[in-house]
């Protein structure tokens, strides 16, 4: 058995700084003694698949001063299919490394609740099945060294995760001394944004295309200061084939995951402003991300949702977005901007707010319909991610 102290601090000087996921009595140790230091960051994510995509965020900024800059997923091993999409479309494809720490429940031989029984056994196949390297998590200090090494040896030669398998017992218990979270706005706390709403007839058909949203995006992110990542689908290849810039990041399956993402990068990067451009079935797939947005958020990140209703780039099948208050929603987790209509003035209005203290929100109802001979990107997720770490680096 360890000391959480020893193992996070030899993961400090490492580089390991950032910390996201969801609690399990084993890494209880280790969330506590994070949460407890200032200097440490730790964002408590909705599920185990958005903390994937945050830390990744967190990865796609490391460049330049901030290279030496790395990142830890928590989870326990029940949350690994809430990580799948990330881990093995995002993290994988455009090589974002992180350490993941991965409790072992209902490990062979060890007694434990019923819902453990079958992913216990399972979870090495998993990790194995994805392509992630990993091993038992060290319960001696003078293990906690060479394991951390052969963890960024992997990242940093392959640009992907490696995980620490987490079994009961390994860390020694750690008083939780202080209430709340660190790096939570005030605002989101007892505040909530007014919802502004702009003319609009209620029905999806506006006359804005996301042909016109997106140009007027672009009109709104020089790209000296501003990265943008869209979101899966077409949203990413009519970016693309608008105006194929260097601070413009394509997302390409992990589905839900531009938020989240853009969120790591946001807070690891307040020298940028950080847009992500979200869509009505990818947004409902990951709402929950909208309270970790709320609460988390910094005032250079901005999220525009694109709502044509619709799953369009896989047919055209209708989503429930009709009936859903987006704005509503961001406001009452705690956004500090919350837009919503059918004009694309709401795109000025939305990059206009210099005043606002907290990440912003609108949501544009837009029209379907995508040009018959719109191209996939010819540049890979892995020269798009290495071409925006040398522009942001510079």
């Amino acid at each position: 058995m360890i000391e959480a102290a020893q193992f996070v601090e030899a993961a400090r000087e490492r580089g390991f700084d950032w910390y996201a996921g969801v609690p399990c009595s084993y890494l209880t140790p280790f969330i506590n003694y994070v949460l407890q230091d200032e200097s440490l960051n730790y964002v408590s994510a909705a599920n185990e698949g958005d903390a994937v995509a945050l830390i990744a965020g967190v990865a796609l900024g490391a460049s330049g001063v901030h290279k030496a800059r790395r990142g830890i997923s928590m989870m326990q091993n029940s949350g690994l299919g809430n990580a799948v999409s990330p881990l093995t479309s995002l993290t994988w494809t455009f090589r974002l490394p992180q350490l993941l720490i991965v409790t072992w429940r209902g490990q062979p031989g060890v007694a434990d609740e019923p819902q453990h029984a079958l992913m216990g056994p399972v979870t090495p196949a998993m990790l194995d099945t994805m392509e992630i390297p990993w091993e038992v998590f060290p319960t001696e200090a003078d293990a906690i060294g060479p394991a951390l090494d052969r963890a960024t040896a992997h990242m940093d030669s392959t640009g992907r995760p490696y995980a620490l398998v987490m079994q009961k017992g390994s860390v020694a218990p750690y008083k939780l001394n202080k209430k709340g979270l660190s790096g939570v706005r005030q605002r989101a706390l007892n505040e909530r944004a007014k919802v502004e709403s702009f003319e609009d007839t209620g029905e999806r058909v506006s006359g804005v295309s996301r042909h016109d949203a997106l140009q007027r995006v672009i009109a709104h992110t020089p790209k000296e200061s501003t990265v943008v990542l869209a979101s899966t689908g077409f949203c990413g290849r009519e970016l693309y084939a608008i105006d194929d810039r260097e601070n413009q990041v394509y997302l390409v399956g992990s589905m839900g995951c531009v938020t989240p993402m853009a969120l790591g990068l946001a807070l690891s990067r307040p020298d940028l402003n950080v847009v992500a451009l979200d869509g009505d079935g990818a947004a409902l797939m990951r709402m929950g991300v909208f309270a970790t947005l709320g609460a988390y958020g910094p005032a250079n990140l901005t999220h525009l949702l694109l709502d044509n209703g619709a799953h369009e780039s896989t047919g055209g099948q209708a989503t429930v977005s009709q009936g859903v208050e987006f704005a509503r929603i961001a406001s009452a987790c705690g956004y500090a901007l919350a837009l919503d209509g059918g004009e694309l003035s709401i795109i000025d209005r939305l990059f206009d707010a210099k005043e606002v203290d907290g990440v912003r929100f609108a949501r544009l109802s837009i029209n379907t319909g995508t040009p018959s001979d719109l191209p996939r990107p010819s540049i890979t997720p892995e020269d798009v991610r290495r071409r925006l770490q040398t522009h942001i680096g510079r």
